[in-house]
């Protein structure tokens, strides 16, 4: 297994984390899969990039490395993402977990994950949740599950269908 190592992200890493999207929405729509994110990669999209730029300025912000090259990102807050359903406890949520195409196979996602758990355990907190596309051919929503997550509330986002995840660290 790759030596994977995870530093805090800046706002210096906008181009990277454009360039994860960039590679997710082409492998997306190479799968059949563009209701994700679309067929436009995000780098071309200024909204988008905007947003990427609130992401890589996040303190959450989290960059997998592998071997010294950036390999994938998470963003860890005690803030959820506002359209998701609101829970009364402390909570660490997962508001961004991407992995570089050219990582796949190994455990990028997987080492983040286990940070996120870590930190949430850190922090004395008992619960992690995440949200992710519903739609499609259901692997990402497996993906989580494969992870520890289990599946609590759907959501709504106009046409995009969300489903919310969670894991009890304590």
């Amino acid at each position: 297994m790759d030596n994977i190592v995870i530093r805090s992200g800046d706002s210096g890493d906008v181009d990277t984390l454009l360039g994860f999207f960039d590679e997710a929405v082409e492998w997306l729509v190479a799968r059949g899969s563009s209701k994700q994110w679309g067929t436009e990669p995000w780098s071309r999209i200024p909204k988008r990039v905007e947003r990427v730029k609130g992401m890589a300025a996040d303190p959450g912000l989290r960059i997998a490395m592998v071997d010294g090259e950036p390999a994938g990102a998470l963003i860890v807050s005690e803030e959820h993402d506002p359209h998701v359903p609101a829970v009364d406890e402390r909570e660490l949520y997962v508001r961004l977990l991407i992995t570089s195409r050219r990582f796949a196979g190994r455990r990028v996602g997987g080492r983040l994950v286990e940070y996120a758990l870590d930190e949430a355990r850190r922090r004395g907190i008992d619960l992690v949740r995440v949200d992710c596309w519903a739609g499609g051919d259901g692997d990402l929503q497996r993906y989580y599950e494969s992870q520890g997550f289990k599946p609590t509330v759907q959501f709504h986002v106009e046409e995009w269908v969300g489903q919310v995840l969670e894991q009890r660290v304590g």
